[in-house]
């Protein structure tokens, strides 16, 4: 199935993580001005400095991608989610396994931010996800939570660029799925297992492709990601 994404320019759909304190990301952001769209705002970085940073990086023109894994109570997502679309991030993340009921509560409107729910981390394999006592096979259970998703009528998910082409069967032309897990080739995998190319998570149906390490901890960012875009 193709995506209603692709007619977007391939390197407006690479997300950067930044994934460090808040010097490193506004050094980071302004190589990167004029070059990336979004940015995204992990625990790291937002729980050292709050929303503030998402402010700053909206004020550089950057969209944002904050990654905070809401899991909790309906009553606490739907705070979170209203919290974080005041913060002006573009597009969020929760626990699929927080269960149909707390996805749907992150929904309030069509100004609210893109929601995604994570299915199975990248770094899980399925020894990992096995030990957490989930007997299905990893690409079955990442399923079965981007099913929930849907019903739950969030934006789409996160999954590994493994399973893209699944979900996008599954989930429709204009979902969200957005895959870590994406390392250009020779690159070190650090702590990703469930990985692939940039350009094969985009043929595999992915809407959106989150890199951190390759760009980031490069001698040169700007000239990395350019790299990246030019093999989009």
């Amino acid at each position: 199935m193709v995506s209603s994404f692709e007619e977007v320019p391939a390197r407006d759909r690479v997300i950067v993580a930044l994934d460090c304190g808040i010097e490193e990301a506004f050094d980071l952001a302004d190589q990167l001005q004029g070059k990336a769209t979004w940015m995204k705002v992990g625990m790291t970085l937002f729980y050292a400095n709050g929303p503030a940073i998402v402010y700053a990086l909206k004020e550089r023109g950057f969209k944002v991608f904050l990654d905070l894994k809401f899991h909790d109570i309906p009553h606490q997502v739907e705070g979170a989610a209203y919290a974080a679309a005041g913060s002006g991030a573009d597009m969020l993340t929760m626990h699929t396994v927080g269960g149909v009921d707390m996805m749907a509560a992150s929904e309030y409107g069509h100004d609210a931010p893109a929601t995604l729910g994570i299915t199975v981390l990248t770094s899980m394999n399925d020894a990992a996800l096995a030990e957490t006592g989930v007997s299905r096979a990893m690409a079955d259970q990442v399923v079965v939570l981007a099913e929930q998703a849907k019903r739950a009528g969030i934006s789409g998910v996160v999954a590994s660029p493994k399973e893209a082409a699944r979900l996008r069967e599954i989930l429709g032309p204009d979902a969200y799925i957005v895959t870590p897990g994406v390392r250009p080739a020779g690159s070190d995998r650090g702590d990703q297992s469930r990985v692939a190319t940039p350009a094969q998570a985009f043929a595999n149906g992915a809407s959106h492709i989150v890199i951190g390490r390759p760009i980031t901890q490069a001698a040169d960012p700007a000239a990395a990601f350019e790299s990246i875009a030019a093999e989009l």
